[in-house]
């Protein structure tokens, strides 16, 4: 068990995903909460959006009527900024107060020109979703003010946690407001790094030659770049996710990060005993779509894999891992592959006539047997496109079938209704080669399922794996393909002879390397990486203690 070695009295952190699944920072924060729980009971309150109602409540939060019932009663927040309290429904259940912000916007003009004054944050070219994130973050700084006031600070250790730019104004408020208090920033992605990869620009080969502030300008990012940076550079410690990023934020932010990888619970998986059931169930599940949506009759023994995550054509490596099961197709693969993509997408409804064949138990091929459910703009999404011009048509004679679900997987999207982690267990493989990936949760969930993943080298958990494990899958469970700029068929080969060695292997030597894919996510627990963390919470405690005591 990993020993305290600093106290805390007090910690906030704040993010947009808080009770509020939309990415992998959701991921980070759920999963860490259990951690930082046996460290600082109930020392730690998450901030998240209410963006909540009665008709559609958040799944992870349970309302309290107790918790923080006295701070609450006298909160004096201003009109339009109101708070609930209760627990995050994860391991650990952490406190969270979650914030409705809508009073924020009336004050906007003013607040930012309070932070363009002490901070130089240039707002002026805000669009998007600028104005609600800063408004999220300016509430959040507020209540952490109040909670502050009410409890008393002085001679506390207070360390208030910021994740990603939509955070950023809150920083910089309680940077302003609360010297005592020890602030922490950290980026996932640089806004100017993904999108200079989402415009298809190189970003590794002329990181060197990038300036941050003159992209933002060309690439219509001024006010988000400008608060990303400033919060980065006022925070009293600034972190990031993995090396790779570490270096694009030197770069672009104009400061070096301390590097806090991502870590994972072991318990979002199933236990020894109910492992196999689980996989098992969803096998059943997965051949079952895939037979009523092709008409094919699929055998126990069928190679299921999978790439799944944001809907990021280029930068989560999607037209790669598409383009390297066209030339799968071309190798001597003797079973049957299924290779699902599972990235929502603009998607309107459940196809109703997979709906009728699942409920039917009928085994017809559909029309169009690519895809689950329908897609609003089917002939503008990248992916339905490319799977359609790389000619995959799901016949009975073909050897690999793509399926496309461009759903959330959340236990109700109308044809699996089970879980994204539900369907993982069931997998074979997967692939996640990504372009831009500052860490890399879906190939570290993988492997914590058993199941074997490809990745790249510009993706921070594949450089982990370089650093820590040997880059095989019958050492590791992990294959790490170098991945620059310029390489891109080179790469697709190599994902499609990966893959044709895995179709190949018997069940012994699969259960092998199953076994080593979950030994090296072992390694990758909490346990082990919350020691960056505690690192950082010094480090802004420290700088706090300096500036308040005059030094």
């Amino acid at each position: 068990m990993y020993k305290e070695p600093i106290s805390v009295d007090l910690l906030f952190e704040t993010s947009w995903e808080v009770c509020n699944k939309i990415g992998g920072i959701y991921t980070v924060l759920s999963t860490k909460a259990k951690t930082l729980q046996n460290l600082y009971k109930d020392k730690t309150i998450f901030i998240g959006p209410d963006v909540w109602t009665k008709e559609n409540p958040s799944p992870y939060f349970v309302e309290s009527r107790v918790l923080l019932k006295e701070w609450k009663a006298q909160a004096n927040l201003p009109e339009g900024v109101s708070i609930r309290v209760g627990r995050w429904n994860i391991p650990g259940k952490p406190i969270v107060v979650l914030v409705k912000f809508d009073g924020m916007y009336s004050v906007k003009d003013e607040f930012y020109g309070r932070m363009w004054q002490l901070y130089g944050v240039d707002s002026l070219h805000a669009y998007g979703d600028y104005d609600e994130g800063c408004a999220f973050a300016h509430a959040s700084g507020l209540v952490i003010e109040s909670y502050c006031d009410y409890i008393g600070i002085r001679d506390k250790k207070v360390i208030a946690h910021f994740d990603e730019w939509t955070t950023g104004m809150g920083l910089l408020y309680v940077k302003d407001r609360l010297p005592s208090v020890g602030t922490i920033f950290t980026t996932h992605a640089t806004c100017i790094g993904r999108s200079i990869c989402g415009n298809g620009k190189p970003l590794y080969d002329y990181l060197r030659g990038y300036n941050g502030d003159q992209m933002a300008m060309e690439l219509n990012m001024q006010s988000k770049h400008s608060l990303e940076k400033a919060a980065a550079n006022a925070a009293d410690c600034f972190t990031t996710v993995s090396d790779i990023t570490a270096m694009e934020c030197e770069q672009l932010l104009e400061r070096r990060p301390l590097v806090t990888p991502n870590g994972f619970e072991q318990n979002f998986v199933p236990s020894k005993g109910k492992f196999a059931p689980a996989r098992d169930a969803a096998r059943s599940n997965l051949l079952n779509v895939a037979s009523s949506l092709t008409g094919c009759k699929f055998s126990d023994d069928t190679f299921i894999v999978a790439t799944s995550g944001r809907c990021e054509y280029r930068n989560k490596g999607i037209d790669l891992y598409l383009d390297a099961l066209a030339r799968l197709r071309d190798l001597n693969v003797k079973r049957q592959v299924i290779a699902f993509v599972m990235v929502p997408a603009w998607a309107k409804e459940p196809r109703k006539d997979l709906e009728s064949a699942l409920a039917l138990r009928r085994k017809q091929p559909l029309a169009d047997p690519v895809i689950t459910h329908i897609l609003n703009n089917p002939t503008e999404d990248p992916i339905n496109c490319r799977i359609h011009e790389i000619g995959f048509a799901n016949t009975k004679t073909d050897r690999i079938k793509v399926i496309y679900v461009p759903s959330y997987l959340n236990g109700d999207d109308g044809i699996f209704n089970s879980t994204y982690y539900d369907l993982l267990i069931g997998m074979d493989a997967t692939v996640f080669p990504s372009y831009y990936e500052p860490w890399g949760y879906t190939p570290l969930e993988s492997i914590a399922f058993g199941v074997p993943t490809i990745t790249t080298t510009l993706s921070g958990f594949g450089q982990w794996i370089l650093t820590s494990e040997d880059n095989t899958f019958s050492e590791s469970g992990v294959n790490v393909i170098a991945r620059g700029d310029f390489n891109y068929d080179e790469v697709a080969d190599r994902i499609a002879r990966s893959l044709e060695y895995l179709v190949g292997l018997d069940s012994s030597d699969m259960a092998i390397i199953r076994s080593r894919a979950m030994n090296t996510a072992s390694l990758a627990a909490w346990s082990y990486f919350i020691k960056y963390y505690v690192e950082a919470f010094a480090i802004a405690l420290e700088a706090a203690q300096t500036r308040t005591s005059g030094r």
